[in-house]
């Protein structure tokens, strides 16, 4: 039961981390690099809205969501609108961006236990003998959620319809009338303003350190890699896989093996089948 409960709550987590990079990726074909400083800078940036300019807390969060998206749509139209299509360029682009962040907050000196999101809701519930804290349940329900209204967004809009229109042949799309730097902008925003939403689910489980940055790119990478980078459903089966293992790993071994099993994930993935588990890009016999 512990490991039914746990894996669940770690698989979710680790899809909230990896849903808004992969929605940058499927939309614009850009690897945003600077997702897990986005990430990180959503939380900063609540933290100080509570606790230095007394704004409530769910004012706080939306303020930081709204400015981290817009911070993402203005990256892409003052850099990687002139990078686009040069992939190198892009990853080295959006790294730079996140290790300026990243060690500028450093600097700033937000890292420690002094920082720390408060729960959203407060107290736990035991599930079959295991302890549950409210703050996990609500985690699940925000990935859930976020899955409904991602799919809903993407079939039943305007703006989702050019998302998937864009994704699925970009020539075709423009020839439609799309804008798809405009498309590719916007993805870049959402995907940022993701990121925050997920750090505000996870972030009031720890305290906020700057170390997170890099942490969370490498699950959101890892997860990727292993569903298929522009593929949410595989996102979310990836999330599974990689979620019950970590949890198996630390249960009956140690938790230093998680990183290892992760990381293992990666590679034979990468041996077996580059794309992904749902990837839709050509492997290597059919580029041959």
């Amino acid at each position: 039961m512990e490991i039914l409960i746990y894996g669940i709550t770690n698989s979710v987590t680790l899809a909230l981390m990896a849903i808004g990079f992969s929605l940058t990726f499927g939309i614009s074909g850009v690897a945003n690099f600077a997702h897990g400083a986005f990430y990180l800078l959503g939380g900063i940036l609540t933290w100080i809205f509570i606790n230095h300019l007394g704004i409530p807390y769910f004012l706080s969060a939306l303020l930081s969501i709204l400015l981290v998206g817009l911070l993402g749509f203005l990256l892409y139209w003052g850099l990687m609108l002139r990078l686009r299509g040069l992939a190198i360029n892009e990853v080295i682009a959006t790294l730079a961006a996140a290790i300026v962040i990243i060690e500028v907050l450093r600097w700033l000196g937000f890292s420690g236990f002094t920082y720390v999101l408060p729960e959203f809701i407060k107290g736990s519930v035991n599930i079959g003998r295991v302890w549950l804290d409210y703050q996990r349940i609500f985690l699940v329900a925000i990935g859930v959620a976020l899955i409904l209204l991602f799919y809903l967004f993407t079939h039943h809009t305007k703006t989702g319809l050019s998302f998937r229109a864009i994704a699925q042949n970009e020539r075709t799309a423009i020839s439609l009338g799309i804008d798809s730097d405009w498309t590719a902008a916007l993805s870049l925003a959402f995907g940022s303003a993701l990121a925050v939403i997920a750090g505000l689910a996870i972030l009031p489980l720890g305290s906020i350190d700057t170390e997170l940055g890099y942490d969370i790119l490498i699950y959101a990478l890892a997860v990727g890699i292993v569903g298929g980078l522009e593929s949410i459903p595989g996102i979310v089966v990836a999330s599974f896989i990689l979620g019950f293992s970590q949890i198996a790993v630390a249960t009956f071994f140690k938790a230093q093996w998680q990183t290892v099993v992760t990381l293992g994930a990666i590679v034979v993935i990468l041996a077996v089948k580059p794309s992904g588990l749902f990837g839709k890009y050509k492997e290597l016999e059919e580029r041959v």
